[in-house]
């Protein structure tokens, strides 16, 4: 990676409970194990403003848990326009908030705002289904996914230096 770029990536979804604020904690440990936090910053939110302030939903934070994750730390907030500013990839979980980003985005961005799993290379499933409403396999199967586009995406940001 260049020397003095800091690659910053924002993982949305719609609460910021579930699939977003597993991408980040995901992402941010492979970050970590690669050693790269210095190069590479994450962050996440939603399109909606239901959870602001609340961390991720208890069977998000469980999973993750028993995969080695912890989002503990994390707090759910609402997408702004200045997201635009500060972030370089923009990366939504499924086809609908793509489209609500879209509306928001400014004319000037430059960076990359798409769908996350398009970084899996799995071309049969390209969004992170809602687990909200399913049991514990809902909840595994995004972690299972996540894990696959995050390490994609971390190749992708690293062969673009």
């Amino acid at each position: 990676m260049a020397d003095s770029k800091v690659v910053r990536v924002l993982f949305v979804c719609l609460g910021n409970i579930c699939r977003s604020p597993t991408a980040h904690g995901v992402f941010d440990a492979q970050v970590r194990a690669g050693n790269l936090q210095h190069r590479i910053v994450a962050d996440s939110c939603g399109t909606g403003d239901w959870h602001v302030g609340s961390p991720p939903d208890s069977r998000a934070m469980a999973t993750a848990a028993e995969h080695g994750y912890d989002l503990s730390d994390l707090r759910a907030r609402q997408v702004c326009a200045q997201d635009f500013d500060r972030f370089d990839y923009i990366l939504a979980m499924d086809e609908q908030n793509l489209i609500d980003l879209q509306r928001l985005k400014p004319k000037g961005f430059t960076g990359h705002l798409g769908l996350f799993l398009k970084f899996s290379g799995e071309a049969d499933i390209t969004e992170v289904p809602d687990p909200y409403y399913t049991g514990a396999d809902g909840f595994t199967e995004v972690l299972q996914l996540v894990e696959s586009a995050s390490a994609g995406l971390l190749r992708a940001i690293n062969d673009a230096d």
